[in-house]
């Protein structure tokens, strides 16, 4: 069995940086294990499958080491894929998911992601987060990962942690954040548990951090970057229970899987 796959790196408009995911288009599902081991045989932080069901378009993100609820970052890729490969028509894509719907559409030269918002509820700190992360919290929230506020850019930028640690927390990743120096705020997204140490740029880990800065900030509309190796900029807005994630895609590879 042959399967096509195209790799897209996400939230930027230049190769090798922002963050790679791969996208397989298929006619039909394949098996969990085999998707599974074909995201653990590309080793990048998501893999998406896409299937067209009877009413649309679905999406599956599987980790090196697990399939995921949610996923920005492939989801983007995923849309670019069918929009600037397969030529599908219109604005927007719809996929469903795990997580519910989830709308792509054309906007201002970009792709924007139109995902649910996870207000994130104060969790306090606890001495193992700050031994694993090496740094002292100002504040601890968590959602469905757990978001933790640094004083400074500078002290995101300089996090090192003890991703043996982070694993062992009972929180599928610990996102880090601060307000940035040019930027509303930044934020680095730490998974190890899943098999991801640290995720280049990371578009769910945004809909706990659009409604949190939203807030802190008093306003609406938000310039975000991910201060990873890779880097890679989100234009964000609330909007209502709903966070729009905006940024920049290209296409740098298209290949062939050989499954016996």
């Amino acid at each position: 069995m042959r399967l096509e796959f195209h790799q897209v790196d996400a939230f930027t408009d230049r190769p090798f940086s922002g963050n790679p995911a791969i996208v397989y288009r298929l006619d039909s599902w394949l098996s969990d294990e085999l998707m599974q081991n074909i995201a653990a045989e590309h080793n990048l932080a998501e893999t998406a499958f896409v299937v067209r069901e009877t009413e649309g378009w679905r999406i599956r993100w599987f980790t090196p080491k697990v399939e995921m609820p949610l996923c920005g970052h492939a989801t983007l890729a995923a849309a670019h894929v069918l929009f600037e490969v397969f030529g599908e028509p219109g604005d927007g894509i719809e996929f469903a998911s795990l997580s519910g719907p989830l709308r792509v559409i054309r906007e201002a030269g970009m792709l924007a992601l139109d995902f649910p918002a996870l207000v994130p509820s104060a969790v306090g700190s606890t001495m193992e987060l700050e031994r694993a992360l090496g740094v002292t919290p100002i504040d601890v929230l968590g959602a469905d990962k757990l978001l933790v506020l640094l004083e400074s850019e500078q002290a995101v930028r300089d996090c090192t942690p003890d991703f043996a640690a982070l694993a062992r927390l009972p929180w599928q990743g610990v996102i880090v954040t601060a307000p940035g120096d040019s930027h509303d705020f930044v934020s680095r997204f730490f998974a190890p548990a899943i098999g991801i140490d640290e995720d280049p740029v990371t578009g769910s880990a945004h809909c706990s951090l659009i409604p949190y800065w939203s807030q802190r900030l008093s306003k609406s509309q938000l310039r975000a970057y991910q201060c990873s190796a890779r880097g890679g900029e989100l234009q964000c807005r609330l909007a209502g229970d709903r966070v729009i994630i905006a940024g920049p895609s290209v296409l740098v590879a298209s290949g062939t899987l050989m499954v016996r």
